[in-house]
């Protein structure tokens, strides 16, 4: 590698991935503010006893009570009569009660959630608010007559009794062999739960106590983490009883794919389990197209909520159940979009978060049928509960603010008609309830507002006509209303076709409609503050966001805006808490478009603009490149309310002033993967959203992110936009972590692909950063390998129907995460080329510079006469190749890859010490410091390093190191030649090695416990790796000439597989799936290995069937 363009391209690349790698670390151990309130229990443990012969060694089954006082275990199980939740940890987890700080996190995985339950059934449901309720969409079976009606019940039937596995702590995220004995114990516990009802339930009635209600028939399960993929793994496993599971709820919990797909037997696992999951959902048919049956999985609900943007572990893009769960049997619902908990958190704090706690709680104890005491049996009653006590009422993409939902509202709750105080016939889905109502006595004169902007900025007790033809005219045909009145008890909304009362005698279309029950709950940020005693507090933050649209408000003259009157405190009026702010809009007023050109220059200065006052109350900020890539701080500086400012001083006041009359402004923010997410209090906060653009699943509809800005239109505020640059590393690294390590194979198969097409051509054969830096050159050979692969993914999804993502943020993304699998490849070329050569360097110092004694000359030479080691030296790959290949399949295939990479440092070490001694010699002024002799009838230097750490000028090569057929080439060259080609496989083999060492971790913590033989395919292709390392050992295996009877011979170029390795590793990144390139590393090192056994037996017999292409050598 030499001139000043090849540096400088080594340089760029090595730089971009330090700067980013360091840039995203630092964004990573930031400490993160989540907002969760800490949940508080009691528990003890109650152990769940197996029958004789079938518990299990390592694991075990718990029954978890709350309550500090000693309960009598034997008496607590006869008294089971509750629904069976069945909790399963994750990655790491544990029931158990753990010394802090080391397992602090995983002692709370099934207390939060069973202390929460317990409360709530004692207690009773959340208060019952009148805010908009979600419903199921068309698509997830919101047609359904069944569901005609449906209401949420007033109190609970059934408690819950919940249950947990204890897996040991072992980590299931990084090994599939204990991924799936985890899923055969979880049937197992399923089993013995319910025969633990059975047993229970005959006890009682042996005793004579009364035994009512129904045996539970299923188990609820829930799963953390990995624990929630264990639910759905155990669900199609082939001895689990029929219906034995028909609920099943995990909390950031990976379903598409593992967080990590390093292992081939943990992705192959996901994948068929994933695929069972695809045809449990079809109607089982006979092969003429018969019906026979239902889908098999047809009674099964799956629901997932992901932790958000704050989850590092497992990205929502991972928890999505599309393409795997039709959306009628299941959905996922981020914890940002949540009713009731609208926070982003940690992939543990979901866990122990209070405000998701309590709502899950109350999700489950809403399942239960009130005749039965058991879940619901209807599939989409349980979906439908699961939606309206999970989803918020905002729908979960922005069309809601163009379309309209009484239509949709009329689907699952019947009209009808009631009478209001003043006579007028309501013509309302939902009403207010009498106990929250007013009547017009309490109300004072009317209010005609004039203008398109209406406010209220106290409970004033009056009513607000607007007429909808004079204010919505000019275009402004949207309606849109923010407030913290809470509906019925404090405002009431009603569309009326003329003004004054209506009798019941006209028809429906000219009844008054009451719109109350459109009112959606938003998150709303802490309570104003209040300067002083007595004095004004800041505007609350808005709880409610109402919308109207054209079709709507068509057939209506006026909307009345009714505010519940509020009583004086001591004759003065209260403090102005409350407020609620209206407006007549234009949609395309509010809109305004961030280039990606904006959001990236932002990140070195931010965009600033001005809104001015009487602005849109809604605006539409659309950016083009996806916040889930690009987070940016939006910072919202109130500039003025019509008030003068003079100078510093005044802007102070003039801010602070502002802030007591205009509300908080809030955005929303919508994203195609992760659902809904909600700022409030946005004066400066970083907008981010968990999506995952620009990969070959996308679509083109995940590269932008729309968020809907609220913000009061009697102040003007001065908007700035900013991109931090760590925190968009860090969003980067998160999100295509697994396709970085997919390419750095790719860089590594393109790196070999130039040291075999060197050999081809008798060149010498280039170093790696040599290698490297040569793909890297523009507009060959850079072009076709960096951008072919993304043109032959592209030309994949069109055979498979599959939709296109972006195409130029999905080349541009791809592009940098090859640019930046180069500079860590180049990276760790230059730290083991470095630690070679220290090596090589002190290794000869010390053999030179001091002399042993005769003992140890004495004691080596016998060593190496012993007939093993003679054996050992005479066949060092083929030791190493059966030594490697049984650990591989006895034990653990990263001890067979250890025993490789071995093989391969010893080979490197031995050609750079030759390589080093003889250029050393050459260049040493005094012939005595080596003690070396010169051959008079060749000047070139022949002397060989062993591996035993000896010089000897007249030794020959050993078989793992020389290569040099036939040759006239300097020795030098020749050595030199070896380390780079033996240094190109062993980093190929390292990356192999590393994605070994999280599977090979979880293998050690189970020492002792009891361990079982590797999965055949992890051996398999473990096997196929170390036939590579060693049927490629040699650099004139790098091409072979073969031919067949009636066959011409044909060449075999090993830089062509090479090329085409490196194509389906690049693939395979894109898929975001690397393990799979251990597929294409054994093929390659079993088709090597037959061709070298055949070449060998062909020889033998003096055939001409395999000829190995020499390589010529320069004197």
């Amino acid at each position: 590698m030499q001139g000043f363009r090849a540096k400088f391209r080594i340089a760029t690349v090595v730089i971009l991935a330090v700067w980013i790698s360091l840039a995203a670390l630092y964004g990573l151990l930031k400490p993160i503010s989540n907002g969760c309130i800490m949940t508080y229990m009691y528990p003890t443990y109650i152990p769940i006893s197996s029958p004789e012969g079938l518990s299990s060694a390592k694991y075990g089954l718990y029954l978890y009570h709350e309550g500090w006082k000693k309960i009598d275990f034997k008496e607590h199980l006869k008294k089971l009569s509750g629904v069976p939740i069945l909790f399963i940890p994750g990655n790491g987890g544990s029931y158990k009660q753990a010394s802090p700080p080391d397992n602090f996190l995983l002692v709370l995985q099934v207390r939060s959630l069973a202390a929460e339950s317990d409360r709530a059934y004692q207690g009773s449901p959340l208060e019952r608010t009148y805010y908009q309720e979600a419903f199921l969409t068309p698509e997830e079976g919101g047609l359904d007559t069944d569901l005609a009606g449906f209401e949420l019940p007033n109190q609970y039937t059934s408690g819950l009794d919940w249950f947990a596995v204890d897996l040991e702590g072992e980590h299931s995220a990084m090994d599939g062999g204990i991924l799936e004995e985890h899923t055969e114990y979880v049937v197992y516990a399923i089993h013995r739960i319910l025969d633990q009802y059975k047993e229970s339930y005959d006890a009682r009635e042996k005793e004579g106590a009364a035994a009512s209600g129904y045996l539970p028939k299923s188990v609820i399960l829930v799963g953390h983490s990995m624990g929630g993929f264990v639910a759905r793994a155990a669900i199609i496993h082939p001895h689990l009883r029929k219906s034995a599971v028909e609920t099943v709820l995990t909390l950031s919990s990976p379903h598409q794919s593992p967080p990590l797909a390093l292992q081939p037997s943990l992705g192959h696992y996901f994948a068929r389990v994933n695929q069972e999951w695809r045809k449990g959902y079809e109607v089982q048919r006979t092969h003429a197209g018969r019906y026979v049956s239902d889908p098999i999985l047809s009674h099964v609900v799956v629901i997932s909520i992901s932790g958000g943007y704050h989850d590092y572990q497992v990205r929502s893009k991972l928890e999505s159940l599309d393409g795997i769960v039709p959306p009628t049997h299941g959905f996922m619902i981020s914890s940002t979009g949540m009713n009731n908990v609208w926070l982003s958190m940690e992939h543990q704090a979901i866990l122990w978060c209070n405000q998701l706690v309590i709502q899950v709680s109350h999700t489950l104890l809403s399942l239960m049928d009130s005749t039965t005491g058991l879940p619901f049996a209807n599939t989409h009653k349980r979906l439908a509960i699961f939606s309206r006590m999970l989803r918020s009422g905002i729908p979960q993409s922005f069309n809601w603010m163009a379309q309209s939902h009484l239509a949709q509202q009329s689907i699952h709750v019947p009209l009808k008609d009631v009478k209001d105080s003043d006579g007028s016939l309501v013509h309302a889905s939902t009403v207010c309830p009498k106990n929250v109502h007013w009547s017009d006595d309490g109300l004072d004169r009317d209010l005609y507002i004039q203008t398109t902007t209406v406010a209220v900025l106290a409970m004033d007790g009056r009513r607000r006509w607007l007429d909808i033809q004079k204010l919505g005219s000019n275009g402004k045909s949207h309606f849109i209303f923010v407030t913290n009145l809470a509906p019925c008890s404090g405002v009431r909304l009603h569309l009326w076709p003329e003004k004054g009362k209506s009798p019941s005698e006209l028809p429906i279309s000219k009844r008054v409609l009451e719109v109350t029950s459109r009112m959606v709950r938003i998150p709303s940020g802490p309570a104003p503050r209040q300067i002083e005693p007595g004095s004004q507090t800041e505007q609350a933050s808005p709880s409610a966001i109402f919308q109207l649209g054209p079709e709507d408000m068509h057939g209506f003259r006026f909307l009345t805006i009714s505010v519940a009157p509020r009583p004086t405190i001591s004759g003065r009026p209260p403090p102005a808490t409350s407020m609620a702010v209206g407006q007549f809009f234009n949609p395309e007023e509010g809109e305004l478009i961030i280039s990606p050109w904006s959001m990236l220059l932002s990140t070195f200065s931010y965009k600033e603009m001005f809104l001015k006052e009487d602005h849109p109350l809604a605006l539409n900020l659309s950016f083009s490149i996806s916040l889930g890539l690009l987070p940016v701080t939006l910072s919202l500086k109130p500039a003025g309310c019509g008030i003068k400012s003079s100078g510093e001083d005044g802007d102070v006041e003039n801010n602070r002033l502002c802030k007591l009359r205009c509300f908080p402004p809030v955005a929303i923010a919508w994203d195609n993967t992760s659902g809904l997410h909600l700022f409030p209090n946005l004066y400066s906060e970083t907008i981010i959203v968990d999506s995952s653009p620009a990969l070959w699943s996308s679509t083109r509809h995940s590269e932008k992110t729309t968020v809907l800005l609220l913000a009061d239109p009697h102040c003007s505020y001065k908007t700035t936009v900013a991109v931090s640059f760590t925190t968009v590393a860090s969003r980067f690294l998160l999100v295509y972590n697994s396709q970085i390590v997919g390419f750095s194979i790719a860089v590594v198969f393109f790196a070999l692909m130039q040291q075999a097409h060197a050999w081809d051509l008798d060149l010498p054969i280039p170093s790696l950063p040599t290698a490297v830096e040569s793909n890297l050159r523009m507009p060959f050979p850079f072009f076709y390998l960096a951008l072919a692969p993304i043109l032959i993914s592209l030309f994949l999804s069109l055979l498979d129907s599959q939709p296109f993502p972006s195409f130029a943020s999905f080349t541009i993304i791809s592009v940098i995460c090859y640019l930046l699998a180069n500079g860590v490849v180049i990276i760790l070329i230059l730290i083991s080329q470095l630690v070679f050569y220290v090596t090589a360097v002190v290794h000869i110092f010390i053999k030179t510079r001091w002399q042993f004694g005769g003992w140890f000359v004495n004691l080596s030479t016998r060593f190496s006469t012993l007939k093993v080691v003679r054996v050992l030296r005479a066949n060092p790959s083929l030791v190493a190749a059966l030594a490697a290949i049984t650990l591989a399949c006895l034990v653990h295939p990263a001890l067979g890859l250890f025993i490789l990479l071995f093989s391969h440092a010893l080979c490197c070490h031995s050609a750079l010490c030759s390589f080093l001694t003889t250029s050393f010699r050459s260049h040493a002024r005094q012939k005595d410091i080596f003690g070396y002799k010169k051959d008079s009838n060749d000047e070139s230097e022949q002397l060989t390093f062993t591996f035993d750490g000896r010089f000897d000028q007249n030794l020959p090569s050993k078989e793992s190191c020389s290569n040099s057929p036939n040759s006239a080439k300097s020795f030098t060259e020749t050595q030199l030649e070896i380390f780079h080609h033996c240094h190109g496989l062993l980093l190929l083999h390292l990356l192999a090695t590393l994605m070994f060492v999280p599977s090979l971790a979880a293998w050690l913590q189970r020492i002792g416990v009891g361990q079982n033989f590797p999965w055949f395919l992890d051996s398999v292709l473990c096997a196929g790796v170390i036939l590579h390392g060693i049927g490629n050992s040699k650099p004139e295996y790098n091409s072979l000439l073969f031919s067949f009877p009636g066959i011409p011979i044909q060449e075999v170029r090993l830089n062509f597989i090479y090329l085409i390795a490196g194509y389906y590793s690049y693939l395979s990144g894109l898929a975001l799936a690397p393990y799979r390139v251990f597929y294409v590393m054994a093929a390659i090192g079993v088709v090597s290995f037959s061709l070298r056994i055949l070449q060998r037996r062909f020889m033998d017999r003096g055939e001409a069937q395999f000829v190995s292409r020499k390589h010529s050598h320069r004197h």
